[in-house]
């Protein structure tokens, strides 16, 4: 149900998906969905959910530019991270969803990449972190025919991480 949810709100705004669809999709009843998530608002919370990303546990200060490049270049528009971009790209405009997805960014990007910071502004210099990863995800995950699609990788790479390195600088 969760692999389901994620599909339908990493294609569409959350306003537009209904738990039939994800249950029709998952080869469940409508029902059961409701009965194991009380709610669409906690199907897209715990569809937002990713144990496997945790910049706090993944990333240390030196290499969080090199793991937020390899993040976005792992291509893989089926992978849960590159899901969760394209969830919140879609949704942000829904009170109900742009709550939910403040509440995630805070949690999951914010405060672990204010807290591996030294020196001031750390929480300024997170917030363009942040700015630069959503840019980049739009570019490379919700505009796939853009010119940086049939860029070098290694080019590309190099650059999304001098881009971080610029973001994180104190």
């Amino acid at each position: 149900m969760l692999a389901s949810a994620r599909r339908h709100f990493a294609r569409e705004n959350y306003e537009n998906v209904g738990l039939r669809e994800i249950a029709g999709d998952a080869g469940v009843d409508p029902a059961l969905v409701c009965r194991y998530f009380g709610s669409k608002g906690q199907l897209f919370r715990e569809a937002m959910h990713d144990e496997a990303f945790d910049l706090g546990r993944d990333a240390d200060p030196a290499s969080l530019p090199e793991y937020l490049a390899d993040l976005l270049l792992s291509g893989a528009e089926s992978t849960a991270k590159t899901e969760r971009l394209l969830m919140m790209l879609h949704s942000f405009s829904s009170p109900q969803a742009s709550a939910i997805i403040l509440e995630k960014i805070e949690g999951d990007i914010l405060s672990p990449v204010s807290a591996m910071l030294k020196g001031k502004d750390a929480a300024c210099r997170a917030g363009l972190c942040l700015a630069a990863l959503m840019g980049a995800g739009i570019m490379l995950s919700a505009l796939p025919s853009n010119a940086m699609q049939g860029a070098d990788p290694e080019m590309l790479r190099a650059r999304l991480i001098a881009m971080f390195r610029a973001a994180l600088a104190e």
